[in-house]
């Protein structure tokens, strides 16, 4: 029998070879001219945990589902909307950082004008394709009303991720306390794992479903939990693991959670946040087996 860890493991690799290769015919359907197109596909497609599209398959899966493509548009959008911060949050005005992936950042690739621009782009290119028709079959269409629902979840976690940034980058340097940072870091981070969520699950559970609050709950939850489990890995993986510059939050005085509250306590509160994460899941049994894994998966990650 496979272990827990293998498991997990399985669900989050099916979900990113599946994210890989819609990815790619999404980028496909676009005409973009170089070098934007060559930064473009390296801001996208130089690997990462596909997190959030794992997470958007995943609660459109709760239910057997009829809009799956608009499951698969919303995975494509999430996915491009986090590139693009990434490509942006690595540029020297921002984060500054060298190293994304393994790879050299955008900005370093491409030089500061394209890497900025490309990251313009990957956030038009989102909102487009959760307006297109791609990966529906023949005669298959989906329903407006849930793609208007997607824009708007995408459209106000974007928003929400952006004025993060802004309060990130305003609190380098200084003390700030566990409400002012998570503050933070439910905008920066916390905002788009959650719109990755709701957009899967708006394909399956109308707005007065209890399934939503308990999936928006659980997305809070999980996270907020990404963010702390990011700050430790900071301080504990080697720049190898990660595939980025390890120990740079302490490098620029970012506030962390293990600067606040120590390493050992910053563990534990990830353990609870975890914790208050598969609570809310309990509400779907088995059917979320698919969340519970890749939940699971995220608590005891090491990059």
């Amino acid at each position: 029998m496979s272990s827990i860890s293998q498991v997990n493991a399985d669900v989050l690799k099916q979900a990113q070879q599946r994210i890989q290769q819609d990815l790619l015919t999404a980028l496909a359907a676009f005409s973009i001219p170089e070098p934007l197109k060559a930064a473009v596909h390296h801001a996208v497609m130089l690997g990462g945990k596909r997190i959030r599209p794992a997470l958007c398959y995943a609660a459109a899966a709760l239910k057997p589902n009829p809009h799956f493509a608009a499951a698969r548009r919303a995975a494509v959008a999430v996915e491009l909307i986090h590139c693009y911060s990434l490509a942006h949050d690595d540029l020297p005005c921002m984060d500054n950082d060298l190293l994304r992936r393994g790879q050299p950042t955008c900005h370093v690739a491409f030089g500061e004008d394209t890497a900025l621009l490309a990251g313009d782009i990957l956030q038009s290119m989102a909102f487009e394709i959760l307006g297109s028709r791609l990966f529906d079959e023949q005669g298959q269409g989906t329903d407006p009303a849930i793609v208007l629902k997607q824009m708007q979840i995408l459209a106000t976690a974007s928003s929400k991720m952006v004025c993060g940034q802004v309060l990130d980058l305003q609190a380098e340097g200084k003390q700030v306390d566990q409400a002012e940072l998570e503050n933070i870091h439910r905008n920066k981070t916390g905002a788009l794992i959650q719109a990755a969520i709701m957009m899967g699950a708006v394909t399956v559970f109308a707005g007065t479903d209890q399934a939503i609050p308990k999936l928006r709950q659980f997305g809070q939850s999980i996270g907020l939990a990404f963010q702390v489990q990011d700050d430790i890995l900071d301080i504990t993986a080697s720049t190898e693991t990660l595939g980025k510059t390890a120990g740079k939050d302490e490098q620029v005085q970012k506030s962390t959670y293990p600067a606040l509250m120590g390493l050992a306590q910053a563990q534990a509160y990830a353990q609870t946040l975890h914790d208050q994460a598969f609570e809310a899941l309990a509400f779907f049994g088995e059917d979320a087996k698919d969340l519970t894994a890749i939940s699971q998966f995220l608590l005891a990650r090491q990059s």
